[in-house]
Parts: C-alpha cells; structure tokens; sequence
C-alpha cells in the first residue's frame, strides 16, 4: 500500500470515528433532553392531581389545604407543563436534527446545557416548597417572586439556546439546501423563534429593570416573549402533524408548499415581536394590544397544514394504529380549544378550557413525537400498542371532559385562578361544570402517568440500539 493509500485510509477511519462521534453525541443529548421533559411532565402531573383534586367542590372538607397552596401549586403546574415540558421536546427535537446534520456541537458544552437544565427544575419548585416568596398568576409564565424561581427560569433558558444555537447554526451554513430536509428546516425555523423571543424576554427586562419585582413587573416581563413562545409551539405542533400523518400513510402527505407557507407566516410574526419594543411605547395598551393580535395568525398557520394533511389520510381509517388516535385527538382537542377561544375575557374559567384544549393538543402531539420518532430515534423499542392507544385516549378525552368542564362553569360565572369556597359556584350548573373539570383533569393525569411510566421504561434501557426510524421526510 502506497503512502497516498494509507493516509487515505486513515482519514477514512478518522472521519468514519469522528461522525460516530457526533452520532453518540448527538444520542446522549437527545436522552438527555427527553429525560428532562419526562420529569417536567412527571412533577407537573403531581401538581395537577392537586390541583384538581382541590377544585372539586366540597374537597376542603376532606383535606386542609395549607396557605396559598392553589396558587403555588398552579404555579409549578403551569410552568412544569407548559414551559419546561414543551422547551425540553424542543432541545430534544433540535439535538436530534443537529446531530444528524453533523453538528451537535461541543460535547462538553452540550453536556453543561443539560445540567444547567436538570439543576433549573429544583430552582423551580423549591421556593414553593420552601414557603418562599410571592405567587403571580401572570399570563404565559406565572412566577414566584423568589430569586431563586428567576435564576431556574434563566438557566433554562440558556441550556435551551445550546442546541437550539446548534440546529439554527447548521441550517444558515447549509443556505438553500436546507429547504430540502423538511424535519432540519422546521426545528431551525423553531430554533429562530425561540431567539427571538428571547430577545423580547431580554428587551422587557431591560426596561423595567429597576421596578420592584410585582405582578404587574412580571406580567409586562413575560407577555411579549410569552407570545413568541406560543408561536415556537404551533410550529412545532404543525411539524408533529406532519410527520405523524408521514407515518400513519408511510408517505408524506403535506404538500412542501403548504408547509412551507404555514412556516413563514409563523416566523413573519415572530420577526414581528421584537419589534413592538422600538414601535410603541413601552408596555402601553397599544403595545398589549398588538401583541395580542399575533394570536390570529396562529390558526391559519396551523389550518394551511392541518386541512391537506387531513384530506390526505388514506382510508379506510386504522384506529389500531397509534399515530392516528394521536393525531385525530390532537385536531379535536386544538379545534375545541380554538372554538372556546371566541368566547374567552379573562375574567372566568373559559379563558383556561381555551388554552387547556390548545397545550392538550401540543401535548398529543409530542407524546406521538416521542413514540413515533424520539424513542425510534435513541434505538428504544416503542410500548406495545393497546397500552399507546389506551394512554392516548385516557389523556384525550380526559383533557376533552375537563376544558368542557371549564368552559359550562365559566359560562355560569365561575372565575378562574381560585379554587375551594373562594370559587362561589352558587349556580348548579356552575357546580356541575368545575365537578367535570375535576373527573376529566383526574383521568387526563391517569393517561400523563401511564405516558411517563411507558416512555421512561423505555429510556432508561441499558445500551442503544440502531436508529430505527428515517425522520427527515414528511412533506411531499
């Protein structure tokens, strides 16, 4: 063998180790990042089984609920489910579509984002345990006024730009090209949307910097970066439609154009955002306002992929097969949540079977995500599929009854964030309502439990096999 000839091996082998490396890399992170968000979910479930336990009418007569518990509780609920849940599918969804294009980054650095995460999710709760500080049920991210509570919110929010900074990266040094990869071209798109909303988390801060920390400091903090978020979760809900109705037909069956389209008018709003900091006056009713109205898009934008992807389905339907009950379920429960969302004002709990039915249809869908593609993915073998299909249909219909619930009670003036007497259901209908809201909520953390004990067994699994799945097509 010449010299040429050797060096040319050798290279071979060091780059045939160095993409093994990335691959393991990239592994790693995507199980740590799942792992993460199976224990948000996990913490977020015991807090929800209180919380609606503690709604049900009369149910102060069975426990004594300590001081303030409700809004504390909400608190680690909300943030646990809706932030640090959808975040982590997030991190876990771009690792996996950086490690496949070669650049899951630093090891060491990815590693530190995940336990500066994994340190972020005590910093969260242990003010509440701990009897420390204030609860602000402000919109998007509620918070505790704790230093504590804002240094778990920054951590999280650093570990996340890691891979996020990793995928987004890889998506502008490929240009053009990356038009060609859809699931990459989505999670980079979902990469950009989560900088900007930073960016607005950032600029809010920075004007009311010196205010004493309140609920109305923390409303104006998260309301325009809350919005962003919104728009980084209807991305990614249309992204898991998409590559759920891939699976279900084994094609694609969102046209490009579609999906495309449906991808720039979210970023167009997410550009929008940062923006409203430098075109109204800081936190004024027009600035509220106009942040409020980046709601109308989210519909259409999921529409424009939502109506194809359902004409498209083959037929007949084969309700055995899990990506399907995923995937119908997630369209009920966002067009049911869409619908009570015509009705809402802020003041009762129709407000909450709105955005209940919304992030329950995020939800499904990222629980299909994790079946359909991360478990594949990290070599896992998937649950059996009657204990998929029966999960899915326990948190489905349980989240169903329990935003009907919301809805029939706030219809009869039951206001919302306050549980126990403090609700004055003196209307029968008002009682019946709150009293679904508690039986759905309890069957919804029945099928959360059953999702976090399968997915978990799963993980926890000694060894990775191959990746058993190709994921990067799911449009046509």
């Amino acid at each position: 063998m010449s010299a040429g000839e050797a060096a040319g091996v050798a290279t071979a082998r060091t780059g045939s180790r160095a993409a093994a490396g990335e691959a393991a890399f990239a592994g790693r992170a995507v199980l740590g990042w799942a792992g993460i968000g199976i224990g948000a979910l996990a913490i977020s479930g015991v807090f929800a089984f209180l919380l609606a336990f503690s709604r049900i009418p009369g149910s102060e007569g069975v426990i004594a609920w300590p001081a303030g518990f409700f809004h504390k509780g909400l608190v680690i609920h909300v943030v646990f489910s809706f932030v640090v849940w959808f975040l982590a599918v997030f991190a876990a969804l771009a690792a996996l579509a950086a490690g496949a294009d070669g650049r899951s980054g630093n090891g060491a650095l990815s590693m530190l984002a995940m336990a500066a995460a994994a340190l972020s999710l005590p910093l969260l709760f242990v003010p509440a345990l701990l009897d420390r500080g204030e609860a602000t049920l402000n919109n998007y991210i509620p918070a505790i006024i704790d230093p504590l509570y804002y240094a778990g919110l920054c951590l999280l929010a650093l570990a996340v730009a890691q891979p996020a900074a990793s995928v987004l990266g890889g998506a502008l040094g490929r240009g053009r090209q990356t038009l060609s990869d859809p699931f990459p071209f989505a999670v980079a798109s979902a990469a950009l949307v989560y900088g900007l909303s930073l960016v607005c988390f950032a600029a809010a801060w920075a004007l009311q910097r010196h205010e004493p920390w309140t609920f109305g400091f923390n409303e104006q903090l998260f309301w325009g970066g809350g919005h962003g978020l919104q728009i980084l979760n209807t991305l990614l809900l249309i992204a898991a439609w998409a590559w759920l109705g891939a699976r279900i037909a084994g094609e694609p069956l969102v046209p490009k154009r579609a999906f495309v389209a449906a991808t720039g008018l979210l970023l167009a709003l997410a550009v929008g955002a940062p923006l409203f900091y430098l075109l109204f006056s800081p936190f004024s009713a027009e600035q509220t306002r106009a942040f409020t109205a980046l709601q109308y898009g989210l519909g259409p934008a999921a529409l424009i992929v939502a109506v194809p992807l359902a004409l498209s389905l083959p037929r007949p339907w084969r309700w055995r097969q899990p990506e399907l009950v995923c995937l119908a379920l997630s369209f009920l429960l966002f067009a049911v949540g869409g619908a009570f969302g015509l009705f809402v004002d802020g003041a009762d709990t129709r407000t909450p079977a709105h955005y209940h039915g919304v992030i329950a249809s995020v939800t499904l869908a990222f629980m299909g995500l994790f079946y359909a593609l991360i478990l594949p993915a990290l070599g896992r073998p998937r649950p059996g599929e009657r204990a998929m299909r029966v999960q899915l249909h326990l948190f489905a219909w349980g989240q169903l009854a329990a935003c009907i619930g919301l809805f029939l009670a706030g219809g009869h003036g039951a206001p919302r964030k306050v549980a126990g007497e403090a609700q004055g259901l003196e209307v029968m209908a008002a009682r019946i309502g709150m009293g679904l809201n508690g039986i759905g909520g309890l069957i919804a953390i029945v099928g959360g439990i059953l999702f976090v004990w399968l997915v978990a067994k799963a993980l926890i699994r000694h060894g990775m096999g191959e990746p058993a799945v190709t994921w990067t097509r799911f449009w046509r």
